[in-house]
């Protein structure tokens, strides 16, 4: 993970697009967007919200305590990057060598830095479809990941270790 600098470009664009995408969100819980980017083009969008933007479908605030780990992941929403990777398969045949750019928003619409890498199921399906990055905006400032970096933080997150603080 490295802090971006101004001659790595502007991923504030992408930042902003993300955030865009995180207004559409149904999410009672934590209103989020992604967008998928190839060369400095948007190649897919995504926004957290129940399966099908469905209000039948909705968990949140459910109590998942009781539900059963092995067959039930515990977000309540289809989560805004694997909807930006539906986004553009349904575009593109190849969407290997794109980076992810993921946001949050508060309740006035105002981006919120995002937390440690921890969605297990993002990032391995980020890894399989060939995505070589994310970027995530932190207090410390626009952070880039490289795909592989960020799935191992994912599946160590909230274990004490150096590389997690």
């Amino acid at each position: 993970m490295r802090v971006l600098t101004k001659s790595d470009g502007n991923p504030e664009i992408f930042l902003e697009e993300a955030q865009n995408e995180a207004e559409k969100s149904m999410c009672l819980e934590r209103r989020c967007g992604a967008v998928l980017v190839r060369g400095n083009v948007i190649i897919g969008r995504g926004f957290n919200s129940p399966p099908g933007n469905l209000e039948s479908q909705r968990r949140c605030g459910q109590d998942k305590s009781t539900l059963n780990e092995r067959v039930t992941e515990k977000t309540c929403c289809v989560h805004a990057e694997r909807r930006a990777l539906s986004n553009a398969l349904k575009k593109y045949r190849d969407i290997s060598r794109s980076i992810m750019y993921f946001t949050s928003i508060d309740e006035h619409g105002n981006r919120i830095f995002s937390g440690k890498p921890y969605c297990t199921d993002c990032s391995k399906a980020c890894l399989d479809e060939g995505i070589i990055a994310w970027v995530l905006e932190h207090a410390e400032g626009v952070t880039i990941y490289n795909a592989e970096e960020y799935n191992d933080i994912s599946f160590n997150y909230g274990k004490e270790s150096p590389q997690n603080l």
